[in-house]
């Protein structure tokens, strides 16, 4: 196995640096089934209280986003917007955030980091919290398409009888996103406010 030799970063020659860039790259080129094998491990962890596993949410969620006819934006995005859950859970919506920053759209980014303020609105109440966080965004370009992803594949993706699609379904898209290159203005499209789709009669 090839190694560095220096025991401080300061110490490292160029050589080694280039040694580590090397062998960074199949590293970068896994995460997106370190992305798969971490939402798989989540499907032997209840959710304490809740009818379903968190995996079944993610899954759930991202099949209502694929059955409406979002792109693999959203629907790795919903797939695992709550994936910090286990981490993180004072700050999950961050955490899944940062994870998608480099590699989706800016509105889509933006709805995963502050998904969490704005599910407040259906049980902050019971808490005694304040039920309408999410109002203090209501100037953000992208408030009305965080509060359709929370109406439409969040809070209503925690059904026991729902027919989701199998995790190896979303494999795929998963791949494809995390495959694209990091910080790609085409891509992270920032300012670009594109919403949900359309939501159809047929739409389930």
């Amino acid at each position: 196995m090839e190694t560095v030799t220096f025991r401080k970063m300061e110490d490292g020659t160029r050589d080694e640096y280039l040694l580590l860039q090397r062998l960074e790259k199949p590293h970068l080129a896994g995460v997106a089934k370190r992305v798969l094998r971490e939402l798989a491990q989540q499907g032997e962890e209840s959710m304490d209280g809740y009818l379903i596993t968190r995996l079944e949410h993610a899954l759930q969620g991202a099949t209502r986003a694929y059955r409406e006819g979002a792109d693999d934006d959203w629907i790795v995005a919903t797939l695992v917007h709550d994936i910090g859950d286990g981490l993180a859970p004072q700050n999950h919506d961050r955490f899944a955030a940062e994870m998608l920053r480099p590699f989706v759209r800016e509105e889509v980014t933006w709805v995963v980091e502050h998904h969490g303020a704005f599910q407040m609105i259906y049980y902050a109440q019971h808490y005694g919290w304040n039920q309408h966080e999410r109002d203090k965004y209501r100037d953000s370009p992208y408030f009305q398409s965080c509060v359709d992803f929370c109406a439409r594949w969040d809070q209503s993706s925690f059904d026991p009888d729902y027919d989701s699609k199998p995790l190896e379904f979303f494999a795929p898209m998963v791949e494809r996103v995390f495959a694209r290159k990091a910080y790609d203005d085409a891509v992270v499209q920032p300012g670009i406010v594109r919403g949900l789709p359309v939501l159809s009669a047929t739409a389930a």
